[in-house]
Order: structure tokens, then C-alpha cells, then sequence
């Protein structure tokens, strides 16, 4: 899955979809990559660079991106949520913008329901590990029609 397809699915767009490409996915896992932390226009990008926490927005795309790919197919707008906490954060680089490797990103859904989830995520760039931690994600309800 590319990234047009991948914007089409979840609620970022422009340049806050961070995700290139999608490589796999199953059930409870999900792999994407991403090689927006070099660019100079990253939008989560702050005058000293882009710090290493931004990798919880990159599995929170990923995560996104998993959900959207287990709900059934319609035509309804992708859905969007908002991280409810975030756990055993693990930050081993100060920064990801002058990392020359893509980035890799692995989530795995632990449990869910019909409005909540919770995933463990890596973040990892030629098979260093930059950022894991587990996440809560809240779905917001769909909006009503009309």
C-alpha cells in the first residue's frame, strides 16, 4: 500500500501523513515505513530538529492505519481517535531527522474493543530500535449525518 492509499484511510493528511507505505499486515500486527523524518517541511518538525518522541505519532499512524484495515470496507470517512495514554515509553536517540535509513515502524494490537485499543509499538531505522512504548487509543464516535 502506498502513501495515497494509505492517506485515504486515515485522518491525516498532507504532510501530517507521515507513513510512505504500508509493507504488512495480519490481524494484529501491521508494519509501515516512513522516510518523512528527513524532511526539512515535517510539520512535527521544531526548530532543533525532529525529536525522537514524534515516533509515538508515527505508530499512532500505523495503529490508525491497522484499524482502518480491520474495519469492514464502506464508504465512510476514516475514523479518528486520540491516544489515551502512553506506557513504558523507551527514547534511545535524541532525534530522528539525521537518522539516512528509513524508518521501520511495528505495532501490535494487544486487546480491543469497538471504541478502544491498545498496541505496543517500535520504532526502528537499520534494525536499531529508536522508540517503543505500548499505547491506549479512544475511537471518537463518528459524526452524525447531516
Amino acid at each position: 500500500m502506498n502513501r495515497a492509499e494509505i492517506c485515504a484511510r486515515i485522518p491525516h493528511q498532507g504532510g501530517m501523513c507521515l507513513l510512505e507505505r504500508m509493507e504488512h499486515w495480519d490481524e494484529s500486527h501491521i508494519v509501515c515505513i516512513a522516510c518523512s523524518h528527513r524532511d526539512r517541511a515535517n510539520p512535527l518538525r521544531g526548530a532543533h530538529g525532529l525529536h525522537a518522541v514524534c515516533g509515538v505519532e508515527y505508530a499512532a499512524q500505523t495503529m490508525a492505519l491497522h484499524g482502518s484495515l480491520l474495519r469492514p470496507s464502506g464508504d465512510s470517512p476514516p475514523a479518528s481517535g486520540y491516544l489515551a495514554s502512553v506506557r513504558d515509553l523507551k527514547i534511545f536517540r535524541e532525534r530522528l531527522d539525521d537518522l539516512p535509513h528509513e524508518l521501520r515502524i511495528r505495532t501490535e494490537r494487544l486487546a480491543g474493543s469497538d471504541d478502544s485499543f491498545i498496541y505496543t509499538f517500535t520504532v526502528e531505522a537499520a534494525d536499531d530500535t529508536l522508540v517503543s512504548g505500548r499505547v491506549a487509543v479512544r475511537q471518537l464516535p463518528a459524526p452524525s449525518p447531516g
